[in-house]
């Protein structure tokens, strides 16, 4: 049974930074293009971070410079470095494939952000 399960959200201040975990079982990370998407209520679960099969990622213009996607084929898990947070990436975060059917979709990490 696939299944994706992120950790690591909680509540931070502006500025301040969190580290997100993506651990996988039932199937194997590194054979897919991996993204982390974040989604607010009410509005669709948008793309920030990919990692390629071969560790080349991508960022979303919007968290470039701050967020870091990494991945341990060791650990079968995906991490989200999140540095200089600010009030607009409260949100929950997922992670999932990026190209074609995505696996089963797990619980999400919170992150929220105080004022």
């Amino acid at each position: 049974q696939v299944q994706l399960v992120e950790s690591g959200g909680g509540l931070v201040q502006p500025g301040g930074s969190l580290k997100l975990s993506c651990a996988a079982s039932g199937t194997i990370v590194s054979a897919y293009r991996m993204g982390w998407y974040r989604q607010t209520p009410g509005k669709q679960r948008d793309l920030v971070a990919s990692i390629t099969r071969n560790g080349t990622t991508f960022y979303g213009d919007s968290v470039k410079g701050r967020f870091t996607i990494s991945r341990d084929n060791a650990k079968n898990t995906v991490y989200l470095q999140m540095n200089s947070l600010k009030p607009e990436d409260p949100a929950v975060y997922y992670c999932n494939t990026v190209i074609g059917e995505p696996l089963p979709w797990g619980r999400g990490a919170q992150v929220t952000i105080s004022s």
